[in-house]
């Protein structure tokens, strides 16, 4: 399949496409010509990526484990673990910050509560 196929089937760019091949994580590309020529375990190292990149790492943090024709499982699974344990103390972080929220809230509450009563006096 071509560029434009493997675009569509993937739900990304042609352009995102041609860097992830300059990048390395596509390894290498057939080519018929000047034309790319994809294949499907092309398009499935491109969903790949896509999930990836949607689930919040960087190119970056996957060429070590993406690059070239074999993906290191092992290392796949590291980064996930690493991954899942900076979203829970993301999520640790949130939730105090939603507390200090609340709290700066309910002192504002006080605050109206009192501007009211003295209007009203």
């Amino acid at each position: 399949m071509y560029i434009g196929e493997i675009a569509r089937m993937a739900g990304t760019s042609p352009k995102a496409l041609r860097h992830y091949e300059a990048l390395g994580l596509l390894g290498d590309v057939r080519r018929s010509g000047a034309y790319r020529v994809y294949t499907q375990q092309d398009l499935a190292q491109v969903k790949l990526i896509r999930q990836a990149q949607v689930l919040g790492f960087r190119l970056a943090e996957l060429l070590p484990v993406l690059a070239g024709d074999n993906t290191d499982w092992a290392a796949l699974s590291q980064h996930i673990a690493a991954k899942r344990a900076q979203v829970r103390q993301d999520i640790a972080r949130l939730r105090q910050l939603d507390a200090q929220l609340a709290d700066i809230g309910t002192e504002i509450g006080d605050c109206l509560a009192r501007q009211r009563l003295q209007e009203a006096a």
